[in-house]
């Protein structure tokens, strides 16, 4: 490294010192677009990956399917990363805007969830955010209102899925980058969209950035160290938070206590929601909404179940707990589906749409029995009113609405539970009250009639939600 140009070294220092806090990374993954700035990052690794022989090289590009030339701009990193002997592969993604999304949050959401999709444990994307992006970034926030969080911009180093996002040039300006690419002949593509000002941060790069350097020459400089101070601050918070949500959890993640949320003043209850939305992965809603939750849903009566939606999540009160999930799927209660197996011991996993993945977990003295299961079919289908169900502990049957009360499910999950019973009713007890043929309500219990006894081997049925914050129950 010593024979390097001083503008190289501290592109490449940066790298290097990012890279020796995350040792863990053993599969780095560029993000190339094509442009100059990711160019410039994936040549310096392909160039120095002597440096770290204990890692992979790899770079993805993602088509967002939006421009003509997407598929061109895919062939021509092909034959770069072909040139530097770095694989690569392409990611076509899905970018189009819900209802009352931006394009570029739209397309930025579908490019990063695809990029999450792509990680292991050990795996880091790393991109070519550099120091004026992040004034950029800063200055967006600060025009949208945004707190010390949004204020805090982009952060060096993020989780993403199973693996991270590194950001190795934040410290490095944009003309470091274009000195680096000029004196390597480095060929990129220049997106054409990029000079269009009706985009905001385009609006910010060419018109105001370029006024404010006139007169502050170290704008940039100035506001990556800002974004530095508020980050500090944000995890300040973030701290204060922890600590007042561990005073007001509920038994379930994406749940809290009212009676104890209420207890602590606006600010703390503010602070506290954000952070807990932003652990479920959930949006994190304006001032507005927020307000909305704090004076409508926290001070509504205990009998009261009102809702507070915005864009990719809402938040529901039921009793004196608050719910926090992504808006609710259709969901059609009339479906019925068949769930067979090959061996008794061996039941596939059953796809839910928009519920999850049904599974049956192998146990002992729980669950079905499990030679109850021997040879069987399963039909899955949900609650349409009138069925009774007799739970282990249960003398008698009851209305299984008066079961799933008392249980304290809230209503809207209840006709999403997954009721399992036979195909053809086997001859059990009558007596009990309970419906013929339906052995388990997941989330609720299984039937007395065909539950495992002490020590015997069982299946428990168990509901994996596909969202964190959804009900995955057992």
């Amino acid at each position: 490294m010593n024979d390097a140009a001083p503008g190289h070294a501290r592109l490449l220092g940066g790298l290097a010192a990012l890279l020796d806090v995350h040792p863990h990374t053993r599969h780095l993954i560029v993000g190339y677009s094509g442009g100059m700035d990711s160019h410039a990052l994936l040549h310096l690794l392909a160039t120095h990956r002597h440096c770290w022989p204990e890692r992979t090289l790899a770079a993805v590009y993602v088509d967002h399917g939006l421009q003509t030339v997407s598929a061109r701009w895919g062939e021509h990193c092909a034959r770069t990363c072909g040139e530097l002997g770095v694989p690569f592969r392409v990611l076509r993604i899905d970018a189009r805007s819900a209802p009352g999304e931006s394009p570029e949050a739209a397309a930025r959401r579908a490019r990063y969830a695809a990029l999450a999709a792509e990680l292991g444990p050990d795996a880091a994307l790393l991109t070519a955010h550099h120091r004026d992006d992040q004034a950029e970034t800063l200055l967006l926030q600060l025009l949208r209102g945004a707190g010390p969080h949004g204020l805090a911009a982009m952060p060096t180093a993020s989780r993403l899925g199973s693996g991270w996002l590194l950001r190795p040039l934040l410290d490095v300006d944009r003309a470091d980058l274009r000195v680096h690419a000029f004196e390597h002949g480095l060929h990129w593509i220049e997106d054409g969209s990029n000079a269009d000002t009706d985009f905001d941060r385009n609006y910010l790069r060419h018109r105001i950035l370029p006024l404010l350097r006139e007169r502050w020459p170290a704008v940039g400089r100035n506001l990556a160290r800002s974004a530095r101070w508020c980050a500090e601050t944000a995890d300040w918070l973030d701290a204060d938070a922890d600590a007042d949500l561990a005073r007001v959890a509920a038994q379930r993640p994406d749940t809290l206590r009212i009676p104890a949320l209420r207890e602590l003043g606006e600010p703390r209850q503010r602070n506290a929601l954000r952070r807990w939305l932003r652990r479920l992965g959930l949006p994190v809603p304006d001032a507005r909404q927020l307000r909305h939750i704090l004076h409508d849903v926290l001070t509504a009566a205990r009998d009261r179940q009102p809702c507070i939606r915005w864009p990719g999540g809402e938040v529901r009160r039921y009793r004196n707990t608050l719910y926090a999930m992504p808006p609710l799927p259709p969901h059609d209660t009339r479906q019925t589906l068949v769930w067979r197996t090959t061996t008794a011991a061996d039941w596939p996993p059953l796809d839910l749409p928009g519920l999850g993945t049904l599974r049956l977990r192998a146990t002992r003295g729980e669950g079905l029995r499990a030679e109850t299961l021997a040879g069987a079919a399963l039909t899955i289908r949900f609650r349409q009113g009138g069925e009774r169900f007799r739970p282990v502990g249960r003398r008698h049957g009851q209305e299984l609405k008066k079961l799933l009360q008392e249980a304290g499910i809230p209503p809207w999950e209840r006709d999403r539970l997954p009721l399992l019973y036979f195909p053809i009713a086997p001859t059990w007890p009558r007596e009990g009250g309970g419906s013929q043929g339906l052995l388990a309500v997941v989330g609720l219990g299984i039937a007395a009639e065909v539950a495992a006894g002490p020590g015997e081997p069982g299946f428990l049925p168990v509901l994996q939600s596909p969202s964190a914050t959804g009900f995955g129950i057992l």
